[in-house]
C-alpha cells in the first residue's frame, strides 16, 4: 500500500509537470493565434481603406479623362484656328510696286530698330540690378 501511495504521488507528478508544460505551451500558442487575430483585423481594416481609396481615385481618374476627353477636340480646333491665323500672317502680298518694297523695308527698319531696343533696355535692366546690389551692400554695415 505504501508503494502504491509513493508510485500514486509519484503518477500525480509526473501528471502535473505533463500538464503544466502542455499549458505553457498552449497558452504561448493561444497567444500567438491571438496576435495573429490582432494582426489581421488591422491588415482587414488596412486593406478595405486602401480600396476605398483607390476606387475614390478610379473615380476621379475617369473624370478627369472624360474630361480629357471632351476638351481635345476644342484644343485641336484652337490649334488649327492658330495656325490658319499665322499662316494668314505671314502671307506677304506678291507685288512688285515700290510702295510694298518700301513697306517692307520700313517694317524690317522697325523690327531691327526694336530688337535694339530690347537688347538696351535689357543692359539698363542689368545695370540697374547691379546698381541696387552695390546700394544694398553699402546700406547693410550702417544697419548692422
Amino acid at each position: 500500500m505504501a508503494v502504491q501511495k509513493i508510485g500514486r504521488g509519484l503518477l500525480d507528478r509526473i501528471v502535473r509537470v505533463v500538464d503544466f508544460r502542455v499549458d505553457e505551451r498552449t497558452r504561448v500558442l493561444a497567444d500567438r493565434v491571438n496576435n495573429l487575430e490582432h494582426a489581421t483585423a488591422d491588415h482587414r481594416r488596412r486593406l478595405d481603406s486602401a480600396e476605398h481609396n483607390l476606387e475614390q481615385a478610379r473615380g476621379d481618374l475617369g473624370w478627369a479623362r472624360a474630361e480629357l476627353d471632351r476638351l481635345i477636340p476644342h484644343v485641336a480646333a484652337q490649334e488649327g484656328r492658330l495656325e490658319t491665323l499665322r499662316e494668314s500672317i505671314s502671307l506677304v502680298p506678291n507685288s512688285d510696286t515700290p510702295q510694298l518694297a518700301e513697306a517692307r523695308t520700313l517694317i524690317e527698319e522697325i523690327q531691327r530698330q526694336h530688337a535694339q531696343i530690347r537688347v538696351r533696355l535689357a543692359g539698363i535692366s542689368r545695370y540697374e540690378d547691379r546698381l541696387r546690389r552695390l546700394e544694398d551692400r553699402v546700406e547693410e554695415p550702417v544697419a548692422q
